[in-house]
């Protein structure tokens, strides 16, 4: 599991990753504090995380073109630069009671655009970092960080906003300091990353020598026309896109229905459920980098039942009455997202060759975001007619995927040839690189 961390410049790059996730957890919380404070309304905080979220998802592939065209570790630093610049200005107007709505729609804007180019690059980062042997270590340490941070991340912004006594804008500006301290730890916590980056080695862009480099457009077309030719990878993007289509509306949208209506505990039950949902998904992911790789047949087998058995779970909640009963269930949900969130980002990075790891990765990313507001969308609307037609329906189209997957031999024999290290085209990891 933590393999990994024998490079480097991996370590530079995973505790910099680790500090922003945490940092950005305090924005979460904090932004929409910020928007009902000002406006009391529940359309102007919709509004908000809208803009954030669609100019996030429609900067993904190009996003991902940058990532392969330029160095990822001066995207990286350069995105956090921008970022952290707008979380600080965020905490000044906040804390000088000079903060209006327009400022947080730009602001929304802003980090939309920018984590849309963040994330590809960051992603695209790791095979650069470690040897193909560790890869599923290096993308295991990055799931853990990123829950490591939702873990701590909201209980600690929430209490700091709390402490401070946020109440109502339209009482002092001291009613919003807490939000505004929230802000600038966000700004602190780029600037530790921009640290760690710095400290990095230099990465150098994958263009092959005398080469030049496509245009954003085409290097796009072109890494959707590698997708298309090749069937198992398709294949693996539609099954993730499924998964998420299926499952997250049922469980945000679903399960808080579910334990208002039928669990005993009310908001503490939802509160239970959802942490047996993480603490399956960070077990799932410590066993995906700890466990050798299985062999393809294997690991087409557990893709194939892991979907089968997350249908099973899902429909159950149709019945459920018991809490614990409940959480038990999202956590064994949780160890198989857990897993095949490691194991399908791996294998897409092992798949695509080494210029294209970013845009595979903003495909990836793009299928997963553009499935969530589908899927809470069409569970709001089911679930006002009956909550067993969400969960029994949601159930089905799991366990139907799993007849697909286990229809098609490219996911029968699910593997994934190591890239060859060799190659001129990827960079050989120096030996400070490598260093304990």
């Amino acid at each position: 599991m933590l393999a990994a961390l024998h490079f480097r410049d991996y370590r530079l790059h995973w505790l910099g990753q680790t500090i922003a996730l945490l940092g950005d957890q305090f924005h979460l919380i904090a932004m929409p504090w910020l928007v009902l404070q000002l406006t009391g309304s529940a359309t102007q905080l919709g509004a908000v995380l809208a803009v954030a979220g669609i100019s996030r998802a429609a900067m993904m592939l190009p996003g991902g073109a940058l990532a392969d065209r330029y160095s990822p570790r001066e995207i990286m630093m350069w995105s956090n630069v921008v970022r952290g610049g707008v979380a600080a200005a965020l905490a000044y107007v906040v804390l000088t009671g000079g903060v209006h709505m327009w400022m947080v729609y730009a602001a929304a804007l802003i980090f939309g655009i920018i984590t849309g180019i963040f994330e590809p690059a960051s992603q695209a980062a790791v095979p650069r970092l470690v040897d193909d042997e560790r890869l599923e270590s290096g993308n295991s340490l990055v799931f853990m960080g990123d829950q490591i941070a939702n873990f701590l991340g909201p209980a600690a912004a929430g209490t700091l906003i709390a402490w401070f006594g946020t109440r109502s804008a339209a009482e002092t500006t001291g009613s919003l300091l807490g939000v505004g301290v929230a802000f600038a730890i966000h700004a602190a916590t780029f600037v530790i990353s921009i640290g760690f980056l710095i400290a990095m080695s230099r990465m150098e862009p994958l263009v092959a020598e005398g080469a030049e480099p496509a245009h954003p457009v085409m290097a796009i077309k072109e890494a959707v026309r590698f997708v298309t030719t090749r069937s198992q990878l398709m294949w693996a993007l539609i099954l993730l896109a499924a998964a998420n289509l299926f499952t997250v509306g049922p469980l945000l949208v679903g399960v808080p229905v579910l334990a208002d209506a039928r669990l005993p505990e009310g908001a503490a039950a939802l509160g239970i459920v959802l942490s047996g949902f993480a603490f399956g998904n960070l077990f799932g992911v410590v066993v995906a980098g700890s466990i050798k790789r299985p062999a393809p047949r294997t690991l087409g087998a557990i893709i194939i039942g892991m979907f089968a058995a997350f249908g099973i779970g899902i429909a159950s909640f149709a019945w459920i009455t018991n809490t614990w009963l409940a959480a038990a269930i999202m956590a064994f949900i949780g160890i198989g997202n857990g897993f095949l969130g490691v194991t399908i980002v791996t294998y897409l990075q092992r798949t695509a060759p080494p210029e294209m790891v970013g845009r595979m990765m903003s495909l990836m990313m793009l299928g997963m975001i553009g499935m969530m507001p589908v899927s809470q969308a069409l569970s709001g609307v089911i679930i006002d007619a009956s909550s067993t037609l969400l969960f029994v329906g949601a159930g089905l189209g799991l366990m139907l995927s799993s007849l697909v997957a286990a229809s098609r031999a490219e996911i029968r024999e699910f593997s994934a040839e190591p890239r060859d290290t060799t190659s001129d085209s990827r960079p050989h990891l120096s030996p400070a690189s490598a260093t304990p």
